[in-house]
């Protein structure tokens, strides 16, 4: 019953780097995304262990889990999703951000890299950068003169003596993701320093990758399960002055998810054991919205504007607040989870920015869940719904085709309409003009996006994905800004989507 999963530690050798393959063949086999942080593998040209040939580096390694991926695929299971992410510094890292330009390269991997505060203040201050990689005397090249640096890295508890590989201009390398991301769409970037800062088990775990949409940071082996509640079921009154959301509604059905996504906990399966023994030890769960565009149609609210943003910020503080409450009741009843440190726990960003209430009931009570909320793509589930706007996304277009993948690896294109358009056409004529409210997501301004995801990143303890669409002629030193702005604004990732011809799309405007 769960579909996020990060995978463990892939350490350096080639024992590791299969028996880590195989994990992520189980799980997606079982329906499960994965992500991973490939910065352990050492650098493309590096020596290797046990021959004289060089290292192919993490990228050449990707392509493996690809190839799996797609021949699972091709077996008819789920297709399957995964996540790439790397840091700043690798020496590789501008491999990985040009690695998906060539059309059927990596299709199966979306791809983030980790951005440091370090690396921030280096882009701003246009410093230069080094890259770096831990010293071994098997591997690393010997060279006159090495510099070294002290880094925390993956798999290891305390900073570990990395070789200055090489030194490039910071400024050049943030240039080359945005370029990158402006014409092929990836990678999408993680601020994996504020995602540690803010994670409320801060104190016994350090997270470098996410799964595979963004919405759930997650250490080795770390799983959520996930739940959205449709708010445009929740307006009363639509299409008048009066329309609203059903606050107390959206409440009590707050309470009844956060109690059924922890029981999904219990009565999961897993792929592997150690998916259960982090899931059932954190009990994470990632409860959020969707329909929130088609919501604010309903009450004649624009996207854009700070109204939006205003009933958004409240209606998730409102089911964050709930949602703790809910958790610290469940924890009375139930017994908190096992990782649970009251006074460590106490301590964490997030948490301290919770109303005194409820950090009194916590304090008294514990905890049933570490995280509860996460604020998801929720596409599938949106089309279930009724094909309501997905997740916190304006909606795309109101007319649109979709492209849905059938049991024989083809595809079909399906015609949608937007639910609240539909209701508007029934009591107008099609080619009246739209209220100035129904806005489509290519015709906000990019920074409405960001600031969108702004207004609720304070209320979600895992984090936000958040698709910012950019229109073909937006220009690169604004798009630039789009980045810029998210890191100021206080997001903990970014992902935008301009339209290319190597990625392609699902979803495309119907012209009526």
């Amino acid at each position: 019953l769960f579909n996020c999963f990060v995978m463990g530690v892939i350490h350096d050798s080639t024992e590791s780097i299969f028996d880590s393959l195989k994990q992520a063949a189980i799980t997606l086999q079982q329906g499960g995304g994965v992500g991973y942080d490939f910065s352990t593998l050492r650098p493309r040209g590096f020596s290797t262990q046990t021959s004289t040939h060089s290292a192919g580096g993490p990228v050449s390694f990707m392509q493996i889990w690809d190839t799996m991926c797609e021949t699972l695929l091709a077996r008819g299971t789920r297709r399957g999703a995964m996540m790439a992410s790397l840091r700043c510094d690798h020496p590789d890292i501008e491999q990985f951000i040009n690695a998906k330009q060539q059309a059927g390269k990596l299709t199966h991997f979306n791809l983030s890299v980790q951005i440091t505060d370090a690396f921030m203040q280096a882009v701003q201050r246009n410093d230069t950068w080094p890259l770096i990689f831990p010293q071994s005397s098997e591997h690393t090249p010997s060279t006159n003169n090495a510099t070294y640096v002290s880094r925390r890295w993956p798999g290891q508890n305390q900073p570990v003596r990395c070789q200055v590989v090489k030194t490039i201009g910071a400024r050049a390398l943030w240039q080359g993701i945005m370029r990158a991301n402006y014409d092929y769409a990836e990678p999408g970037i993680l601020f994996v320093d504020r995602i540690n800062r803010c994670n409320n088990l801060w104190y016994r775990e350090h997270i470098t990758t996410t799964n595979p949409c963004g919405e759930v940071p997650l250490p080795p082996f770390g799983a959520c399960n996930l739940g959205a509640i449709n708010l445009s079921a929740f307006v009363l009154d639509a299409f008048s002055s009066r329309a609203r959301l059903d606050v107390d509604a959206i409440g009590e059905t707050t309470k009844i998810a956060t109690r059924m996504l922890d029981n999904v906990i219990d009565v999961s399966g897993y792929p592997l054991p150690q998916h259960r023994q982090q899931a059932t030890g954190a009990r994470r769960i990632g409860l959020g919205i969707t329909g929130l565009a088609d919501a604010l149609l309903l009450m004649g609210i624009h996207y854009g504007e700070s109204r939006a943003r205003e009933i958004a910020s409240k209606t998730m503080a409102l089911i964050c607040h709930t949602a703790y409450q809910t958790s610290a009741r469940l924890a009375q009843e139930k017994g908190q989870f096992t990782f649970y440190q009251a006074d460590q726990y106490l301590r964490g960003e997030f948490i301290q920015q919770l109303p005194y209430d409820i950090r009194q009931t916590i304090k008294r009570y514990g905890l049933r869940n570490s995280h509860l909320l996460a604020l998801a793509p929720a596409g599938s589930i949106s089309l279930l719904a009724g094909n309501v706007s997905s997740g916190i996304e304006p909606v795309f277009a109101f007319e649109q085709q979709r492209r849905i993948r059938t049991c024989d690896d083809t595809f079909t294109v399906y015609q949608l309409v937007d639910p609240v358009y539909k209701r508007w056409l029934a009591t107008h004529d099609r080619h009246s003009p739209l209220p100035r409210h129904f806005v489509s997501a290519l015709e906000l301004d990019p920074m409405a996006h960001v600031n969108m995801v702004a207004a609720l990143q304070p209320f979600v303890d895992n984090a936000i994905s958040k698709t910012i669409n950019v229109a073909d002629d937006y220009p690169f030193d604004a798009f630039q800004d789009i980045y810029l702005q998210a890191y100021t604004s206080g997001l903990k990732g970014c992902t935008t989507y301009r339209h290319n011809k190597t990625t392609g799309h699902i979803l495309s405007c119907v012209n009526s």
